[in-house]
């Protein structure tokens, strides 16, 4: 039998959490205060920590003991969100480019002084001053303005 623990579920009360993470349940309220730490409401209004919760509660704890300020362990929590959530986009964004077809190629546009946009056949050269050259290669980086 295998038993999922589901990280976010809110299920310490107050006196469990500071428990689990070595803190007074007061630090915890001061915490919550500061939004460094934001619990789950029961119905009744009381507090409830998931296991996420409480390893964020050990890793301040952590930090303060290094010496950083609770401003600074705020921001450094932030921050951390922030990574996070930009990691899951990027991981998002390369499985929607995996599942692009791909183009065979380079293709080769050119832009007028205008503002539009014109193909070229492969070995035209854009007239001078009237169009700038680019080249769309899809396996590569993007867009690459060519040399010389």
């Amino acid at each position: 039998m295998v038993i999922e623990f589901d990280f976010d579920q809110p299920i310490f009360v107050i006196s469990v959490a500071a428990q689990l993470a070595d803190m007074h349940p007061q630090t915890l309220r001061q915490y919550d205060r500061l939004g460094i730490v934001s619990p789950s409401r029961a119905p009744g209004k009381s507090r409830r920590y998931s296991q996420r919760d409480v390893n964020m509660l050990r890793e301040v704890q952590r930090l303060s003991h290094e010496g950083v300020s609770l401003e600074g362990i705020k921001r450094i929590l932030q921050l951390e969100n922030q990574v996070t959530a930009l990691q899951g986009r990027v991981i998002e964004l390369t499985e929607e480019l995996q599942r692009r077809p791909r183009a065979v190629g380079a293709r080769i546009f050119a832009a007028g002084t205008a503002g539009d946009v014109v193909s070229l056949a492969r070995g035209k050269r854009p007239r001078a001053r009237s169009q700038a050259l680019v080249v769309w290669r899809p396996r590569g980086t993007g867009f690459e303005l060519p040399q010389g």
